[in-house]
């Protein structure tokens, strides 16, 4: 939930954009239209897609799992990075949100990759572990309702593959989640949980970068 990484100054920001991201017409189309949107902030930033389309090239990822799609942002830069034959399953609850991403899916020609549920990411998910999908995907990232963070965690932990990967997007929910002073809301208390929870899990190992809104890297074992 964060257009850009946290914790830069403006300059520094411009630099990393300027000499590292090499963003799609399509991608920039997409976040030019959602930077109009209110809720502008819950799109990650293009430093951080490119970041997870090099990851899902990396393990040779063919099936993908997001929990929360809102615009396609993220979803579109997974897809791109699928080989014709992956597949993206895509959970979200708003069809005004996704309407958007769907175009964009469209224009860039991977709408047949991606499968996406308007449904409670729960309802999605043990209804993939119930149809015996578990430890079949390669890559899940979830940035959902913070509240039920620990349970996206717990049953995408079941659907990936052991040396799968699943990430975890506002880990540091804009500097809330180490700063006593500033307003420790249920939002900020499930962020918390879920980071002492992975720190704790012996099952994965981890890597937390600052992009982004902070982002964890688990990689099941």
């Amino acid at each position: 939930m964060s257009n850009q990484s946290i914790g830069l100054s403006d300059r520094l920001y411009e630099y990393l954009l300027a000499n590292s991201v090499r963003e799609l017409d399509i991608l920039t189309k997409l976040r030019q239209e959602t930077s109009k949107h209110p809720l502008v902030e819950m799109q990650i930033s293009p430093e951080q897609g490119q970041l997870m389309g090099l990851l899902v090239q990396l393990i040779g990822a063919k099936k993908c799992l997001e929990v929360g799609v809102f615009t396609g942002y993220s979803s579109l830069v997974v897809a791109l990075n699928l080989p014709d034959d992956g597949r993206l399953i895509a959970c979200d609850i708003s069809d005004e949100f996704t309407s958007i991403a769907r175009k964009y899916w469209q224009a860039a020609g991977v709408s047949n990759k991606i499968d996406l549920h308007i449904a409670p990411a729960l309802e999605t998910l043990d209804r993939l572990l119930a149809n015996g999908e578990a430890g079949s995907f390669d890559f899940a990232f979830i940035d959902a309702d913070k509240n039920n963070y620990a349970a996206y965690y717990d049953r995408c932990f079941q659907l990936v593959r052991q040396g799968g990967l699943i990430l975890v997007d506002n880990v540091l929910w804009y500097g809330r989640v180490a700063d006593p002073t500033m307003d420790q809301d249920q939002r900020t208390q499930a962020i918390k949980q879920i980071n002492h929870q992975i720190y704790h899990d012996d099952r994965v190992q981890i890597s937390l970068i600052p992009i982004g809104d902070g982002l964890t890297i688990a990689r099941k074992k």
